[in-house]
């Protein structure tokens, strides 16, 4: 079974003997003078299970120490123990109060030592096992909860004489362009999970005309784009950060950036991000389909599209980078066949 590793950080040597002395038979046992070291320590790969930190140190002290320590996500749960010479409540007080488990004065008990590490290590412990399961198990909903909103989303495309890979292709299509366009990683995946949604409003649109293989009269393109705003209120508001998302882009991936889209008429910047790129990934995997009603169109074809609708239709910073990517977009069309 491997060893916890405790580092101890204290600015006199005899007192990081004595704790390696009683600790070391049982423990891994890094060691530091002072409070930068300790801080550089907390920062490589193999990071301590267990601090045991002096207060009065020069230069950085204990506090300084516990309070970068807790504001690092990566270090902040690691238990902090202050072992210091200062037997006041207002020092003990403020130790804890800065997010150390425990406090121990000096001169030290070594039986006290052993028991409150073992008892931190031990609930340590528990806590990195709960909060594995708990991963495991948001994970789990996550991807239940992502495959629910592709079906919904596959259910509206076959309505709409669609094979329901749409979703799918244009989901990735949007991921990657986020990524380009330079949204984090949680953002991006948060939007690929969404997309699939932009057009569920179409459920409530009559099979007449969602279905018409012919031109649309005026009120029937006029029935037609009240499809975003039914999407909206399918979607409902939620304190969901996916579903909140999911509505932005079903009411707003008709939007164009001169001003001329539906249903409010956005332009430019005034069109959220996420429909805006959501709108050329969509518009791109529609015209490369083959439909009852049409031929696909040849990747040249929706790519000189593309460009003829930068400034017009799209946003004319994410056409190129669109583009750029196109090579990664037609790996994934192929991977995702109708």
């Amino acid at each position: 079974m491997t060893k916890h590793t405790i580092l101890i950080v204290d600015d006199v040597a005899d007192n990081i003997h004595l704790l390696t002395d009683v600790l070391g038979d049982e423990y891994t046992i890094k060691a530091s003078l002072n409070g930068t070291t300790a801080l550089k320590i907390c920062q490589q790969p193999s990071k301590p299970d267990l601090i045991l930190l002096d207060v009065m140190m020069p230069e950085v002290d204990g506090h300084e120490v516990c309070r970068k320590l807790k504001a690092d996500p990566t270090t902040k749960s690691i238990p902090i123990i202050f072992i210091t010479a200062n037997s006041e409540v207002s020092d003990e007080t403020l130790g804890l109060s800065l997010g150390a488990v425990d406090y121990i004065t000096k001169p030290i008990s070594p039986a006290i030592v052993k028991s409150r590490v073992r008892t931190h290590l031990a609930l340590y412990d528990q806590t990195r096992v709960l909060n594995k399961k708990v991963l495991e198990r948001t994970k789990a909903l996550t991807q239940t909860q992502t495959k629910i909103i592709e079906r919904l989303g596959k259910a509206a495309e076959y309505k709409d004489n669609e094979t329901g890979m749409h979703v799918i292709r244009m989901s990735h299509y949007a991921h990657i362009l986020a990524i380009a366009s330079g949204m984090d990683a949680l953002e991006a995946d948060l939007l690929k999970q969404a997309a699939p949604m932009h057009d569920i409003g179409k459920i409530g649109i009559p099979d007449h005309i969602l279905c018409k293989p012919g031109r649309l009269t005026d009120d029937e393109r006029v029935e037609m784009q009240k499809h975003a705003e039914i999407g909206a209120d399918i979607i409902g508001d939620d304190d969901s950060e996916l579903l909140k998302l999911a509505k932005t882009v079903a009411i707003s991936h008709h939007e164009k950036w001169d001003g001329s889209g539906y249903p409010n008429g956005l332009s430019g910047n005034d069109i959220p991000l996420c429909a805006r790129i959501v709108a050329i990934a969509d518009v791109f995997d529609a015209l490369t389909s083959e439909r009852p009603y049409k031929k696909p169109w040849s990747i040249e074809q929706a790519t000189v599209f593309l460009q003829e609708q930068s400034g017009k239709h799209f946003d004319p910073y994410l056409v190129p980078l669109f583009l750029n990517n196109l090579e990664e977009v037609i790996a994934i069309k192929s991977t995702f066949k109708d």
